[in-house]
Order: structure tokens, then C-alpha cells, then sequence
């Protein structure tokens, strides 16, 4: 493939995808994208140069690299399903959701065995590095595969790690996720104690701020915790139950110990269950619900 002459298909322009699709854009790919319930990014993604396909079949019949971003693993292989029997020969499909590993190696052979190929390449990073092509990924491929799509994935990309055959990447963002979600369990429970024995959160905050604790994370989401910025990290808790349960698949499926892990997934469980569940309910927002369960009056 020469990758300008690749056309990218797009499914899931929402948070993360509007972003990468308009850097592709950029760059000067040519693109479709599937319809999104958002018509905000759709439009504008249109006044770019970007078509809108009609359906997975209009899509695929056009694309020799589809990009998706979906919820998680039980989308993406729907997705999927109703794209093969349309994907022409050699189509590569780069999973950016994260996903579970188990799923995507599965995927990746099936889609060998009909001719196609398969990339997984989730994300670190926040819409707004979305926005500006600053993400990172970490890609699991073969080579080859990587090689074809590095060109397009550096449109959006600051960093790029080829971490190994497919299902490595989404290996490693699991890993990832779990040390993120793990700090906003850790920086919420320990806010409810600060504030349980006295001590303000902007307190708080005015000694882990620029110590060796502090970290990009933790200044995403104190945006909410300190300066009440809703929109500060918007990662949804849904999304971090979900990543939580994968992990603990992953480290089932290799019979490991992981009690942390599990702890971590239980402060997003009780959230889930206490109404944290909406759309625009994002991981910094943990913090009112380990404080509301512990009784805590800001």
C-alpha cells in the first residue's frame, strides 16, 4: 500500500475519534466516516472533507484501512462481523478502543483466514491531545502490518510503540489503565480521609501539587476536585468498570493474584451501582461517591 493513496474508514468519530479522523484528515487522507448519533463531529468533520458513508457495506467497499472506536470488545466484534463479508482483500482494521486481548487475537485470526488484517492500537492520552495529534498508541501487529500503517497512525500520533503480535497493545493499555485508575482510586479515597479528619482538599492539594507525587494524571483530575471543571478528564466510569473487568480477565486467564487490581475495580463498581453510570459521569467524579459513601461533607 502507499499510504496516501489509502482511503481510511472511520467508525466511532465521538471523544477520541473526532480528533484522529480530522488529523487524518489533515494530512491528507481521504476519509469516510460512519454516521454517529452526535451530529456535532460528523458535520464538522464533513466541512473538512470528509464523506459520510451510508452503512458498514458503503464504507468498507471504499476503505483499505478502518480505524474504530467503540465502547469495548462486544461492539468492536459486531462491527466487525457485519464489515467482513463487505472488506476487500488486504482491508486492515486498527482497533483504537480498548479492548479485551482475548477478543482481539481471536478477531485478528478470523480475519486472517478471509484475507484481511488486523492492528490493535489503543490510546493514551485525552481528547484534547486527540484534538491536537498528540495521542500515544501502543500497536499490536505483525511487521508488516505495522509498517503499512504507521505512516497513517503518525497522523494522530506523537508516539507510537510496537509492542508485539496482535493483542499486545491492548495487553499493555489494560496495564496502563490499571495504574490511571488505580491513582483515581487511591486520589479518591485518600480525599475522603483528607477531608473526614479535617483537612481541605485545596490543603490537600497544596502539598502533593509539584512534589514528587504530583503527575499529569493527578492534574487532570484534581481539575474537578479542586477547581470543579466537570469536563477536566473526560473518561467516563463506565468505561473504567469496563477496563477494570478486562484486566481481571487478563490476569485470570495467566492465574494471577491481583487484589489490588480487584480493589481498584470494586471503588468503580460502587460508583457504577451508587448512579455513575451516565455519559457525562467521568473518572474524577469518583471522588464524590467514595465521599458520599463514607459520609463526607465537603
Amino acid at each position: 500500500m502507499n499510504a496516501k493513496t489509502d482511503h481510511i474508514g472511520f467508525i466511532g468519530v465521538g471523544l477520541m475519534g473526532h480528533g484522529i479522523a480530522k488529523n487524518i484528515l489533515a494530512a491528507g487522507y481521504q476519509i469516510s466516516i460512519l454516521a454517529h448519533t452526535n451530529r456535532i463531529p460528523v458535520e464538522d468533520l464533513i466541512t473538512r472533507g470528509a464523506r459520510e458513508a451510508t452503512s458498514l457495506k458503503d464504507l468498507a467497499s471504499m476503505s483499505s484501512i478502518i480505524h474504530i472506536c467503540a465502547p469495548g470488545s462486544p461492539e468492536v466484534e459486531t462491527i466487525i462481523q457485519n464489515l467482513m463479508p463487505h472488506l476487500k482483500s488486504g482491508t486492515i482494521i486498527i482497533d483504537c478502543s480498548t479492548s479485551d486481548p482475548k477478543s482481539t487475537i481471536r478477531l485478528a485470526a478470523d480475519l486472517e483466514a478471509q484475507g484481511f488484517h488486523m492492528a490493535d492500537a489503543p490510546l493514551g492520552g485525552t481528547p484534547v491531545q486527540a484534538e491536537s495529534g498528540e495521542l500515544s498508541t501502543m500497536i499490536g501487529a505483525s511487521e508488516l502490518v505495522f509498517n503499512k500503517i504507521k505512516p497513517v497512525v503518525a497522523s494522530w500520533a506523537g508516539s507510537i510503540v510496537h509492542m508485539g503480535q496482535n493483542g499486545a497493545g491492548h495487553k499493555m493499555k489494560l496495564l496502563n489503565n490499571f495504574l490511571s485508575l488505580g491513582y483515581a482510586a487511591l486520589y479518591s479515597e485518600a480525599l475522603a480521609l483528607s477531608e473526614k479528619v479535617g483537612i481541605t482538599t485545596p490543603q490537600f492539594d497544596s502539598v502533593i501539587r509539584g512534589s514528587r507525587m504530583d503527575c499529569g494524571f493527578y492534574q487532570t483530575f484534581m481539575g474537578y476536585a479542586v477547581e470543579g471543571n466537570r469536563d477536566a478528564h473526560k473518561f467516563t466510569l463506565t468505561n473504567a468498570l469496563k477496563d477494570t473487568r478486562y484486566l481481571g480477565a487478563m490476569a485470570d486467564e495467566v492465574n494471577l493474584a491481583n487484589p489490588i487490581g480487584n480493589a481498584v475495580k470494586n471503588s468503580f463498581a460502587l460508583a457504577h451501582a451508587a448512579g455513575g453510570n451516565g455519559p457525562e459521569d467521568y473518572v474524577p467524579h469518583l471522588t464524590d461517591f467514595i465521599m458520599k459513601f463514607n459520609k463526607v461533607k465537603k
